[in-house]
Parts: C-alpha cells; structure tokens; sequence
C-alpha cells in the first residue's frame, strides 16, 4: 500500500531523472537497455538468505511474522508453480503481498494514486546459482522521498518497519 504509492513516486522520480540520459523513454523509439535497467532497479532492494535457509522456510518465516504483527498476508502467489503447469520449468519464484487494510484506507483517502500500488509486495526468488533471495521496494529510501501529511507518516513508518520486520523473519528462517 504505502510502499506502493511510494514505489510509484520512485518510479516517477526515476524516469524523470533518466530521460534526460535516454530521451527514448518518453517516445516511441527503442529504450537502450542501460536506461531500462536503471529505472527499472531504481528503489529496489533485494536480501540474500541466510546460509541455511531455504525457500520454503524464508515464506512460512515471513507468514508466521506477519501473523503475528497483525500484518495480513493477501496474496500468495506460487508464479514458478503456475510455470511448472504450463510444462516449463523455471528458478523459484513467488510473490507474498501483504497488507494492513486500516492504513492502507487512510493513504488512498489521502491520494487515489495509493490503491495502484497496493498491497506491499516481497518476492522470494532463486538466482541462476540457486540462492534465494527477498526482493522488494527499498522502503527507507521512498520514505524519505515522499512528503506525506504529518498524520500520515508515523503509519508509513510502521508499514516500513513491519515489512523490513517479515523481511527479516524470512531472511533468517526465524520460524
């Protein structure tokens, strides 16, 4: 939610911040790769597991920290399964989207551009050498690009906080 509106606002800034280096990206001509990349990864963040930890315990980590910080899991979405179903295979891939629906109201009450990106997102994914992986929007850098209303940003803040929370359930496996 939060992290989405801010993903946005990243993105924004990021493209704005780019097409001057590659003015292909505001027309119909080719983007060049570089610039693609760099808008692309702009506030991102990715986490390595810890050694140790697999896939499967990083998401039942990040579930069970969720859960207990009354964060809701709204999403579950197993995308190198649904691969595997269409007789391809493919590296680990899943998205977990989590949410708390209280402030996500308030942040869309606030700009409708919040309900683009809802919920907050955190992908477990496997690289080429099988390592795993958490990749989601560096949330302290969008919060901090952001200029929210003062009553907002203690609850962007605790968004912030809880999913770099489940973050770190998940990198750890702490079960």
């Amino acid at each position: 939610m939060l992290r989405s509106t801010l993903c946005y606002l990243v993105f924004t800034l990021g493209l704005y911040s780019t097409a001057w280096a590659a003015p292909n990206l505001l027309n119909d001509r080719p983007v060049p790769a570089q610039a693609a990349k760099n808008v692309a990864t702009q506030g991102v963040q990715r986490f390595k597991l810890a050694a140790g930890v697999s896939l499967e315990e990083a998401v039942e980590s990040m579930k069970l920290r969720a859960n207990q910080l009354n964060f809701k899991l709204v999403a579950d979405l197993p995308l190198s399964e649904q691969v595997a179903a269409m007789g391809k295979k493919s590296r680990y891939m899943r998205i977990l989207a989590f949410c708390d629906a209280l402030i996500a109201s308030q942040m869309v009450s606030h700009d409708l551009l919040f309900a683009a990106f809802l919920p907050c997102r955190i992908a477990v994914v496997q690289d080429a050498q099988g390592q795993g992986w958490l990749v989601t929007m560096h949330l302290d850098q969008i919060l901090h690009g952001v200029n929210l209303p003062p009553h907002l940003r203690p609850l962007a803040q605790q968004v912030r906080d809880t999913m770099y929370n489940i973050i770190e359930a998940g990198v750890n496996g702490d079960l």
